[in-house]
């Protein structure tokens, strides 16, 4: 039977795909939307590591196991058989691959998606190296070899150019160059790199910025020889419409920060409401990527330039920060977490000092009082572990909270525009939906509830009545708290012995 393909689909009708980092949170959304949606395609191929004694083909099977590839299995059980797993690994030479593995890339593959990196913002120097920019060079190295390479998407952040007061969809210059600091990275200790990392870094805030930044160099050097484009998302969030709404399966921006409020647990966040939020669905920019190769390829003539698209949201799509925390309240009182540390109501503020005094008072201070009385009852103690990791995780992630970004995404928005209205039903990065952004934030609590957590549905009407107890407990403790200190106050000041 002939089944009708639109433009999209039609391009990637006999494609071959091959996908590094297809076990991450964007890789599985995109393995998941090219075996659905582009349906007449002719393989993909993706490379996985060995991990916790699992070998690949392994965590291949417990990936088609989550809720995302639910569809697939009801309706199109037979493209599973398409994927074609590889044991490999981006940090070593040619990509892990050889023998007949690294033959049938090479001579079948059409399009990449690289998309492995670490995203550790609080990593060191030498892994993010190691990962982003030599793992980047070792991507184009076997791609050089593919007879049939039509397109090679390299994965960015739109956060890689944080000097520009406006980020424009190009590749802006920086003084170090990606061949000398591989090379650093080569002969230089460990002890010695780190020493340094601070001073190479300026002005990037982290190594995931800095190392993303020298990849995009890295990338645009090979233009003149290999069709290769770079892609930038923002900060990548839960799944607006598909493969499921609210499909999330990592605690990375702000999935981790709505959970780590809305359990009590982050109780003072750095934040200026005035700022933008800049997020972009995992969907929104997974069907950006697809379609990103089929406009490259029907364009009669080559672009001068390394073709670069800023993945962001629409400005007039944007929330105030401010907006966002207050939502994110009153969705939390109404879709509570099961069995919070405390009541959910985090301190937002811009004022470091302000900010300091409310984590030492109620992050760390509860955190030693745990961790005592798990000692004493002779408990594994684990709350300072945690409270280290929460602090490091706000120090990283203030640098995108408390500044003001400005992106320009008129490549992006064209790829939507350019679309008929048959490839728009399919690949939607519609920034004019009749959906409101409370609606989404909605789904984003129920799948941080749902995926994340693993909480049930049912369980909601118990969590309501604890966060109840728990707003009691938080006044009587903050009235007590006060009191005292007020009463102590007098006392010392002597004005209480006038009364």
């Amino acid at each position: 039977m002939t089944v009708d393909l639109s433009p999209v689909q039609e391009y990637y009708k006999d494609k071959t795909i091959f996908i590094t980092g297809a076990s991450g949170f964007m890789g599985k959304v995109l393995l998941e939307k090219l075996l659905y949606s582009c349906h007449s395609l002719k393989e993909v191929i993706i490379i996985c590591r060995p991990k916790r004694g699992k070998a690949p083909e392994t965590r291949l099977e417990e990936m088609f196991k989550l809720p995302i590839f639910q569809r697939i299995k009801e309706e199109r059980p037979e493209m599973l058989k398409k994927v074609t797993i590889y044991q490999g690994d981006v940090t070593f030479d040619q990509l892990g691959l050889s023998g007949e593995s690294l033959k049938h890339v090479t001579e079948n593959t059409n399009i990449v998606f690289h998309m492995a990196a670490t995203l550790k913002l609080e990593g060191n120097l030498r892994d993010a190296i190691d990962m982003n920019l030599l793992g980047t060079r070792r991507a184009l190295n076997v791609a050089k070899e593919m007879k049939q390479l039509e397109a090679f998407i390299h994965l960015s952040t739109a956060f890689c150019n944080c000097d520009q007061e406006v980020m424009y969809e190009k590749v802006y210059e920086f003084p170090h160059q990606p061949e000398d600091l591989m090379r650093l990275a080569e002969w230089m200790d460990v002890k010695t790199l780190d020493a340094i990392t601070p001073d190479l870094l300026k002005p990037h805030p982290n190594t995931y910025t800095y190392s993303k930044r020298l990849a995009e160099l890295l990338v645009r050097d090979h233009y003149e020889s290999m069709p290769v484009i770079i892609a930038r998302p923002s900060i990548v969030s839960p799944a607006a419409y598909e493969p499921l709404p609210g499909w999330v399966d990592n605690l990375n921006g702000p999935t981790g920060l709505m959970i780590g409020c809305g359990k009590g647990v982050i109780r003072s966040v750095l934040v200026n409401q005035k700022n933008k939020a800049e997020v972009i669905p995992v969907d929104y920019a997974i069907n950006g990527l697809i379609v990103i190769p089929y406009e490259f390829n029907k364009q009669a003539k080559r672009p001068a330039n390394v073709p670069v698209y800023n993945i962001t949201n629409a400005d007039h799509r944007k929330m105030c920060m401010g907006t966002v925390v207050e939502m994110s309240k009153r969705i939390n009182k109404q879709i509570p977490f099961n069995a919070g540390l405390w009541y959910p109501d985090p301190c937002v503020t811009t004022n470091h000092y302000y900010h300091n005094f409310n984590v030492a008072l109620f992050h760390w201070l509860p955190a030693y009082f745990l961790d005592f009385l798990m000692l004493i009852l002779g408990q594994k103690r684990f709350m300072l572990r945690v409270q280290e990791k929460i602090s490091t995780g706000l120090g990283v992630l203030q640098f995108f909270t408390l500044n003001a970004w400005c992106f320009r995404s008129e490549n992006y928005a064209s790829l939507w525009s350019k679309l008929n209205e048959e490839d728009k039903a399919i690949f939607n990065m519609n920034m004019n939906t009749k959906d409101t952004e409370e609606e989404y934030m909605i789904e984003c609590a129920k799948g941080a509830r749902k995926f994340i957590l693993k909480e049930k549905d049912e369980d909601i009407p118990r969590a309501r009545v604890h966060m109840k107890i728990q707003w009691v407990v938080d006044i009587v403790c903050k009235t007590l708290i006060v009191g005292l200190f007020i009463y102590y106050l007098l006392k010392w000041t002597g004005v209480l012995a006038v009364f």
